[in-house]
């Protein structure tokens, strides 16, 4: 018996234990047995409310999903029908463009031809545009050309009229020389406007200077290096003409000509290139030209008044050569035949005191002329020098690597050949004019000799 009233407080406890884990749903704990029926009584109530709640809410949910899915369901076959009948649709457009695209081709006939010729057309005109110093005045027409033959579409009338247009404006203004008012990009990068003279296709200028299309801008610009006087100013009077006819320059090349003479070195940067051995020689030459200047003077000052003594011969004078060495020779009657000799020696003395001045500085200027080619000879062999030298650091023969050695190299030949050959010319000629003076000395002298002693013999025979 005391057995069975431990299970029955065993069960109890345990029912309690899990009456009071329902969530919390009673506050307080059974005191009785009693009260602890009528707990479990409504706790066993309320479980069944609350399972029939989810039960509805459950097949509420359910019959929510079954409307969905039929409504899916429904949606489905419409997309279907709608799939079916747009690619029935897709196979009528596409047998429909098929017969289509045979009939254009059939209608086409030769004009397939005609448009492929006429994209090839606008493509090399495109080219030939973005080139053109004439789209400076008329911009945008290359990417006109440009769409036109990279589309893939017939093109229309419109387009074929503005092509056809556009050629012939371009034959047109290749032969006008038009005055247009234009910007003009200055050296510092500045586009300022200008009154600008274009000559076709082929040249442009400004104010008296010579300007170059830059196709990535579509803009004139000044060139950096101006051609020399006689070019600018033919710019400038061309400007200038209202009328008539003018002397201009016309690049062919539409451009490169001109570049590539304006980047010509002038003289003095072709010396500078020359570097050391250019200016040794140049010196050589500068020395020679002046003692060859300053003895050319000296001896065309001193022929004139040989040819003023001549004319006076027996009043000699100490300001020419001639009249030095008659002034050496005073013959006298009354010395003996014995002095004849004496008066030759007194005369070649005098002669030969004349030479050393009239043929001052020739030894120098013979030196010049041989020395020029040798020091030309030198700073050729160290132009070559410098070109190997580059060909063996960059590995490569590169024509622009080589170009400062083989220049220097010409240049120096060049300045040396240009010193000797002059100074070699200059040397002939008052080698000549010296010998001509001491000519006419040999002459009088010889003649004065002659008459002395004829006069001396007359003189014994007496």
């Amino acid at each position: 018996m005391k057995y069975r009233g431990m299970t029955i407080s065993g069960a109890l406890s345990i029912l309690l234990l899990a009456g009071l884990m329902l969530g919390g749903r009673q506050s307080y704990a059974a005191q009785s047995l009693q009260e602890l029926l009528e707990q479990t009584r409504n706790l066993h109530a309320q479980e069944e409310q609350e399972n029939a709640q989810r039960e509805r809410k459950f097949e509420a949910d359910r019959d929510h999903q079954a409307a969905l899915l039929n409504q899916a369901q429904e949606e489905g076959k419409a997309l279907d029908n709608a799939s079916h009948q747009l690619s029935s649709e897709y196979d009528a457009n596409d047998k429909q463009i098929t017969a289509l695209e045979a009939q254009l081709k059939d209608r086409e006939g030769n004009l397939g031809e005609l448009f492929g010729v006429t994209r090839q057309v606008a493509g090399d005109l495109s080219t030939v545009l973005d080139q053109s110093m004439i789209s400076a005045q008329f911009p945008d027409r290359e990417d006109f050309f440009r769409k036109m033959a990279s589309s893939k579409e017939l093109p229309s009338t419109p387009k074929l009229e503005r092509m056809w247009f556009e050629i012939q404006r371009e034959m047109t203004e290749q032969g006008v020389v038009a005055q247009l008012h234009t910007k003009v990009v200055e050296d510092d990068g500045s586009a300022k406007d200008a009154e600008v003279v274009r000559i076709g296709p082929f040249i442009a200028m400004s104010n008296g200077r010579y300007l170059t299309y830059l196709p990535d801008e579509k803009s004139l610009r000044v060139l950096a290096r101006q051609p020399p006087h006689e070019f600018t100013k033919a710019a400038s009077a061309l400007q200038e003409a209202k009328s008539g006819y003018v002397l201009a320059a016309v690049d062919p090349a539409r451009g490169v000509l001109l570049n590539l003479y304006v980047e010509r070195p002038n003289l003095w940067e072709r010396i500078q290139r020359g570097q050391a051995v250019g200016y040794v020689i140049i010196a050589v030459g500068v020395i020679g030209a002046l003692c060859a200047a300053y003895q050319f003077f000296f001896l065309l000052s001193a022929r004139m008044a040989v040819r003023k003594q001549l004319d006076d011969l027996e009043h000699p004078s100490a300001d020419n050569p001639l009249g030095r060495v008659l002034l050496a020779f005073k013959g006298d009657p009354t010395q003996s035949a014995a002095d004849a000799e004496v008066a030759e020696l007194k005369i070649s003395e005098a002669v030969l005191r004349e030479v050393p001045k009239l043929e001052r500085f020739q030894a120098f200027l013979r030196l010049a002329v041989a020395a020029g080619p040798l020091l030309g000879l030198i700073g050729t062999v160290i132009g070559m020098i410098i070109t190997f030298q580059s060909i063996t650091e960059s590995g490569s023969s590169d024509p622009k690597l080589m170009a400062a050695g083989i220049g220097q190299a010409m240049i120096a030949t060049v300045l040396g050949l240009s010193v000797a050959v002059p100074l070699l010319f200059v040397n002939a000629g008052l080698t000549a004019m010296s010998k001509q003076i001491v000519q006419v000395l040999d002459e009088q002298s010889t003649g004065l000799l002659a008459e002395n002693i004829e006069r001396k013999g007359k003189l014994r025979a007496a």
